[in-house]
């Protein structure tokens, strides 16, 4: 698949480039990408929630009354999960929700949902460009030039660039990430690609 290669200027420079058939010309296999992103998603809480349970509560464990003849109901001590400031019944505990999905799997979810995104034409490529300060206007204006600014756009470098990222940070939805930390969730929340030159075979090796 090839695909035209434009300047940080939105002009086309008259290059193409061979977008790799195997990563980005393949039928979307949706299932794996559900996969991939419940895995993602799952992997970013944190698992830190607890409540206090009976056991817990700070309070007198004496029976608040005696058993038989008081013409009420039986009670026992003040932290019943049923009082005002009693414990909680089966209340959320510190755990782990990380999932478990196979390295191939995962790799399929990648280039699947580069794949669908080829296949609306929402990928764009672009010349290899840095800062030599971070400059959110002058990533801003590059956005605007490719005519993605408004499309939520993820731009995908070769490698970690930190004046690139701190240039980005501040631009409202819209997100930058190196080709090897790239994510099944990030492509299919991106409404458009930005991806550099560099960038294309990383992305091969990372995916295939």
């Amino acid at each position: 698949m090839k695909i035209s290669v434009y300047n940080i200027k939105g002009e086309a420079t008259g290059r193409s480039v061979e977008l790799p058939e195997e990563v980005f010309g393949i039928e979307p296999h949706e299932h794996s990408v559900w996969l991939d992103v419940k895995r993602y998603l799952a992997a970013q809480r944190q698992g830190t929630h607890k409540s206090k349970e009976r056991s817990e509560i700070s309070g007198s464990t004496r029976k608040l009354h005696k058993q038989k003849g008081t013409g009420g109901s039986r009670k026992g001590d003040i932290n019943n999960p049923l009082y005002r400031g009693g414990g909680r019944v089966f209340g959320p505990r510190p755990r782990n929700y990380d999932i478990q999905v196979n390295a191939k799997v995962r790799r399929l979810a990648r280039r699947s949902a580069l794949s669908a995104k080829a296949k609306t034409g929402s990928i764009v490529v672009v010349e290899d460009f840095t800062f030599e300060t971070p400059k959110t206007k002058e990533f801003q204006n590059i956005l605007n030039a490719l005519k993605v600014a408004d499309k939520k756009p993820l731009t995908v470098l070769g490698n970690y660039d930190k004046t690139l990222y701190l240039s980005c940070r501040n631009i409202e939805k819209a997100s930058i990430a190196p080709a090897t930390d790239l994510s099944t969730y990030q492509i299919i929340q991106a409404g458009a690609v930005v991806i550099t030159e560099s960038a294309i075979e990383k992305i091969k090796e990372n995916c295939a």
